[in-house]
């Protein structure tokens, strides 16, 4: 997989595996349902990941001719230097050459990311989690079908059937090359890759999101982004899970009961920090300050009072997985503060905190979002999963 195809191959392969994806869409779901019927279901965020249905096979295909129809990421001229002793210097944008998704339940990713990476120029290596298996070999059975359409090599995308113990052993020593680990899924699955990985690894990490409610906040517009982020896609890492609400308030109680009313009518339980124990009558008390750092991924919120914007950001940049965070306000001044200050990826004013998506922001899809600042944050899309390298002419000069 040394030569770098050319763009007019990776388009082509793109195109045939949507067209297949398309054709195909039966197979996937009754390989889909296989996998759903054997799954345990204890887990209500990973089952909601694993579903295939066929709005899903529609954003697969949608997401592989939209990635067909963009620019080369690779090859693009960042920057070009006359050096004074005649050499030309180039810097371009290059792929990183073998890159390995690491992912849980999704079967989805096995199309979308493997896309990202393969239209960056990159060789694919598949590990997906064993609850998503028949899904996952069935997507895969159509990327080889859709390269030997175009006479390219199948092994430019490769599934790695491992268990645990195998896919330890080969992070810690890759028996081929790998150039960078991506893992997708919960923090246990990133804390596993990160430990074990002796090559980059980009972190995905968790969301942990916060929406804090101004004292100047239209409360309308707190009660809908706090509703979508909470209950829009549970297993989303863009859903919110901690609530603040400025004490300064006016019609704080009143605002409170809508709040938990609208939330209960959606099935969603509540904790009361201290702050507001007494008047989150039907929530119950929170149990632990562990509870300010966990990701939920279920019907659950937290909801706390702070007294300031300052309070604010502290708290949402000590407790935060460093992800997204949004602020209800109609005082500008308070929202630049706030965006300027909270230490996360993405950050909002009067708007869903759900918005944190490749396709949503405009990158047209995404290979993971990074909480990580090296060497990009958020979604990661496709202009991103190149690296660089410069490119020096001469006529013989020596220093």
């Amino acid at each position: 997989m040394n030569t770098l195809l050319t763009i007019e191959q990776r388009n082509a392969v793109l195109l045939s595996m949507a067209n297949l994806v398309e054709k195909e869409k039966e197979s996937i779901l009754k390989a889909n349902k296989i996998d759903l019927d054997s799954y345990s279901g204890d887990d209500l965020a990973m089952e909601d990941r694993l579903k295939v249905d066929d709005s899903k096979v529609e954003g697969m295909v949608h997401s592989l001719k939209h990635l067909a129809s963009q620019d080369d990421p690779v090859g693009v001229e960042k920057f070009s230097f006359k050096h004074e002793n005649g050499m030309q210097v180039y810097n371009k944008t290059a792929s990183f050459g073998t890159i390995m998704i690491i992912y849980e339940s999704r079967p989805d990713v096995t199309v979308e990311a493997a896309g990202i990476a393969f239209k960056s120029g990159n060789k694919i290596l598949l590990k997906g989690g064993k609850e998503s298996l028949n899904s996952n070999l069935e997507i895969v059975k159509l990327w080889h079908q859709a390269l030997e359409e175009n006479n390219v090599a199948t092994g430019w995308v490769e599934y790695l059937q491992f268990d645990r113990k195998q896919t330890q052993e080969f992070l810690a020593n890759p028996s081929q090359k790998v150039d960078l680990v991506v893992p997708r899924g919960g923090e246990r699955l990133i804390k596993f890759v990160k430990e074990n990985s002796s090559a980059q690894v980009i972190v995905s990490g968790r969301g942990n999101n916060f929406v804090y409610v101004h004292d100047k906040a239209d409360t309308d517009i707190a009660i809908d982004v706090i509703l979508n982020g909470k209950t829009g896609k549970i297993s989303a890492c863009n859903a919110i899970d901690k609530v603040l609400i400025d004490s300064r308030l006016p019609n704080k109680d009143e605002f409170l009961k809508k709040l938990v009313d609208k939330l209960s009518e959606n099935n969603v339980k509540l904790i009361a920090d201290k702050s507001l124990e007494q008047k989150l009558s039907t929530a119950r008390p929170l149990k632990s300050e562990d509870e300010w750092y966990e990701e939920f991924l279920d019907y659950k919120a937290l909801i706390g009072e702070v007294d300031s914007v300052s309070e604010a950001i502290a708290k949402i940049n000590k407790y935060s997985g460093g992800h997204s965070a949004s602020i209800i306000s109609k005082d500008d001044k308070a929202a630049q503060e706030f965006m300027e200050t909270v230490d996360n990826a993405a950050v909002y004013h009067n708007a869903s905190t759900r918005f944190t998506d490749g396709g949503q922001l405009g990158l047209g899809g995404e290979l993971a979002i990074s909480t990580d600042k090296l060497h990009q944050r958020g979604p990661i899309g496709l202009q991103h999963l190149v690296t660089n390298k410069w490119y020096i002419h001469g006529s013989g000069q020596i220093r």
